[in-house]
């Protein structure tokens, strides 16, 4: 039976100061980002769910409220193992940001996150989700890096910013997962090493 996992990237966010917000809270969704979770929703709830998981930030809570409105019988179960990159970054100008190639793990102190910690606690919500819900659909709303990481990952390319060039080749055609896309993983076996198979779709035009 095949597990599948559906990582949704929040919509856009309403940040009028251009700033990157992080874990910063009180950033919710813009219009834009409700229209894009919407539909994320919409191609989403189509086929059964058996449960949608969430990051506790508000633009990712935002985007699974638009899930639920259409699949309202769901579970909604906040995960911190979704949560945005810990980073010393949060409220720096965008400006600054796009300087540094949005490079948010260079030169940072041990106590923040590097790509291979982001990477091992998405594959522990992944390894929860298989034993938890053996040949079913969750979804699981997170953040661009999040499913950036396990892109390169599940193709074999390592977990660094420097890999980002190779999203493309992975299967992100738009070179970052965009927001509102859904990038799903299928799990055809219990096998614990299994690399999965994988599907990208940006559900509106673009």
């Amino acid at each position: 039976m095949t597990t599948r996992i559906s990582f949704v990237r929040h919509g856009d966010v309403d940040n009028p100061q251009q700033v990157f917000y992080g874990r910063l809270p009180g950033f919710g969704l813009s219009e834009e980002g409700h229209r894009q979770a919407h539909a994320a929703a919409v191609a989403l709830c189509k086929e059964p769910i058996a449960a949608i998981y969430t990051s506790t930030l508000q633009r990712a809570r935002e985007t699974a409220d638009e899930i639920h409105a259409l699949c309202p019988e769901l579970q909604m179960i906040p995960s911190p193992l979704l949560l945005e990159v810990y980073t010393p970054y949060d409220g720096t100008p965008r400006d600054e940001m796009v300087a540094r190639g949005w490079d948010l793990y260079k030169g940072i102190p041990p106590q923040y996150e590097q790509p291979a910690n982001v990477l091992a606690r998405a594959q522990r919500f992944i390894a929860r989700v298989r034993a938890h819900h053996v040949g079913q659909h969750v979804v699981a709303v997170t953040h661009g890096d999040v499913i950036a990481f396990l892109v390169l990952w599940a193709h074999g390319y390592p977990a660094a910013p420097r890999s980002r060039h190779a999203l493309p080749q992975a299967g992100i055609p738009e070179g970052y997962p965009a927001h509102g896309s859904i990038t799903t993983f299928f799990y055809r076996s219990g096998e614990e090493g299994e690399l999965p198979a994988m599907e990208h779709v940006v559900p509106y035009p673009h």
